[in-house]
């Protein structure tokens, strides 16, 4: 299922019904690549203007990799999606002999580790994003600058959400290094990127 091809209405209806998929995971992936597009958009309306004529090499490198994080953060929202209905295929494994329940148990821990790594993945995307963002304050179209700060905001709340996910899921895994990887990575991320985002935020909104 390519949720990316769904209309926005189709998609938030979707994600409004008893459906177990798309989630959070997916809300969290999407959040990101709303915030990427925004980074896009500033260093898009810089530009060509002669008034930042400092700034045009950084907004054009700006706008090519704010794409590439846009469409990289929809590629998550599409692989959190997958990697649920791998567990689910996982749980629905037969389970009668003892062969059986040992495959179903791999399988098991096999899709809880995608379904991990994958909203750490988003993570990490929007992290790259944030910096983005963050190159832009001040080297960038003012009439845009509220723009930059919804990036953060966006940006903040793909990796608060994901990070959710890392957690409920390595509850359950059953190997205590990979867990502990995923835990100390996704720590990392969020130490070294919520402050930031905090900062674009309240910069932009004291020089309003």
């Amino acid at each position: 299922m390519e949720l990316t091809h769904f209309t926005i209405n189709d998609f938030t209806s979707l994600l409004g019904s008893d459906a177990p998929a798309p989630g959070g995971g997916s809300a969290a992936a999407l959040s990101g690549s709303l915030g990427a597009a925004l980074c896009g958009m500033v260093a898009n309306l810089t530009r060509g203007r002669a008034r930042y004529a400092d700034y045009q090499e950084l907004a054009a490198e700006a706008a090519e990799k704010a794409d590439a994080l846009r469409l990289a953060l929809l590629d998550a929202l599409n692989e959190d999606a997958s990697s649920y209905d791998g567990f689910m295929a996982a749980l629905a494994l037969p389970k009668a002999t003892e062969e059986e329940k040992a495959l179903r148990a791999q399988a098991l821990q096999d899709a809880l580790t995608a379904s991990t790594q994958s909203p750490l993945h988003t993570m990490e995307l929007a992290a790259e994003a944030l910096q983005l963002t963050a190159s832009l304050v001040g080297r960038s179209n003012k009439n845009a600058v509220s723009d930059l700060a919804v990036s953060a905001l966006a940006l903040k709340a793909a990796m608060q959400g994901a990070w959710l996910n890392v957690l409920i899921n390595i509850g359950s895994l059953k190997d205590a290094d990979k867990a502990e990887y995923f835990r100390a990575r996704g720590g990392r991320i969020l130490a070294e990127s919520l402050p930031l985002a905090d900062e674009i935020y309240e910069s932009i909104c004291e020089g309003m």
